[in-house]
């Protein structure tokens, strides 16, 4: 007497495919981690101005020029005016085009305060495009 069964029922077959679950959670953690510590990478930038190369403005906009000398005196379109002259002129600047762009030319010796109230001064009457003008040298080899 048999007591077997003469049918048999195929049992689970081996998966064969690849789980991408897991494999999505980690590249996900991993662009997570990138984006918290990129900004911290760029933190310790060293500068040394105002030497540098750039690229030549195309003059397709209004420019209006602001040059500060060594001893602090601010020229407006290569006239020297006082502070107060220097905003009444900027705002009627402002007020004939809105879209001039502020090109900024600073002596290495003036003080960064002194650059600061020239710039405040041009946002404050609305001119928030502001370009510094540099010497056009090569960089030196270190």
């Amino acid at each position: 007497m048999s007591f077997g069964r003469l049918e048999r029922t195929p049992g689970s077959q081996p998966m064969s495919d690849i789980n991408m679950t897991p494999l999505v959670d980690v590249m996900l953690v991993l662009v997570v981690i990138l984006i918290i510590t990129a900004p911290l990478l760029s933190s310790a930038i060293k500068l040394k101005l105002p030497a540098a190369e750039g690229a030549q403005s195309n003059g397709t906009a209004r420019v209006l020029s602001l040059v500060v000398d060594a001893s602090g005196q601010v020229f407006f379109n290569d006239q020297p005016l006082t502070l107060d002259a220097l905003a009444l002129q900027l705002a009627q600047a402002a007020q004939q085009n809105p879209t001039a762009e502020v090109q900024l030319r600073a002596d290495e010796a003036v003080p960064y305060g002194r650059i600061v109230q020239v710039m405040g001064l041009a946002q404050k009457v609305g001119l928030n495009r502001i370009g510094f003008v540099t010497d056009a040298r090569p960089p030196a080899k270190p």
